[in-house]
């Protein structure tokens, strides 16, 4: 484990060929672990330090304490968001380490251990998926304060959800259930409070089984319609580019279909 005062980092072992999950808490519970601009380049830096890393198959985000994240710390806004130069700074660095999540090649899961809110949802929303607890509280939570979502929360939310709850939850502020969020299609699923680290590493270590090439690939694909706008004709012809190189160039593609034959587990290698 590696720490500073803000961030814990993690890599746990998931299966007995040293794949791993790396497991970064965002730990400053008493505050509910507010995302301001030093946290957010850190979190960047960790982000790409994880993802360069071969052993490391999955990255999953969760908070210390009673909370994912509230948001930006609404103390050092009274005098950032005074500040006509540093204030769309801020923006455009938390919009960039937020985006940058979709182009990694590990799949990002958000482990959601209590309240996501503000930039906490911009960041579980930046995520490729979420997992939450019951303990889980999820909404936007900025108009309450006079705030207005700068971290994704406005472009993404109704991509996930669809435009008339989005507006809902945008607009009245409330909190939902981790039974709503799961019925919205917000989270994946919904655990036990005690089981949400079990389940990352449940998830990451079913992830390790396939090809690190492969799931890099379908990702960039996946992501590509929501973060590019592509239309339908040219995801099908991008997914057809993508699937057809993998296939005819990687070593993974052929192991698995001799592996399959052989009924034998894939031994991939990322190539």
């Amino acid at each position: 484990m590696t720490e500073n005062d803000k961030i814990l980092v993690e890599r746990i072992g998931v299966d007995e060929h040293g794949s791993l999950l790396g497991l970064v808490t965002l730990n400053r519970p008493a505050e509910m672990n507010p995302l301001d601009w030093d946290t957010g380049l850190e979190l960047g830096r960790i982000f790409d330090e994880l993802s360069a890393d071969p052993l490391v198959r999955v990255v999953a985000i969760t908070g210390a304490g009673r909370a994912f994240s509230a948001g930006g710390d609404m103390k050092k806004y009274k005098t950032l968001q005074r500040d006509a130069v540093d204030f769309p700074q801020f923006l455009e660095d938390l919009h960039r380490v937020f985006a940058r999540i979709s182009q990694q090649p590990k799949p990002f899961v958000a482990l959601v251990n209590g309240i996501a809110v503000a930039g906490g949802i911009e960041l579980m929303l930046s995520c490729d998926l979420a997992i939450a607890s019951t303990s889980a509280k999820i909404g936007d939570a900025h108009l309450p304060f006079g705030q207005m979502g700068g971290g994704g929360v406005l472009t993404l939310l109704p991509r996930a959800v669809g435009p008339a709850r989005a507006r809902e939850l945008i607009f009245s502020g409330r909190l939902l259930t981790p039974e709503e969020a799961l019925d919205w299609g917000l989270v994946s699923k919904v655990v036990d409070d005690d089981q949400l680290r079990a389940a990352g590493i449940a998830f990451a270590a079913d992830v390790a089984t396939k090809s690190p090439l492969a799931v890099a690939n379908a990702k960039s694909v996946l992501n590509s319609a929501l973060w590019d706008g592509t239309g339908v004709h040219q995801g099908m012809r991008l997914e057809r580019e993508v699937t057809a190189r993998y296939c005819l160039t990687s070593e993974d593609a052929p192991e698995g279909l001799e592996a399959f034959a052989g009924k034998r587990r894939p031994q991939f290698t990322g190539r």
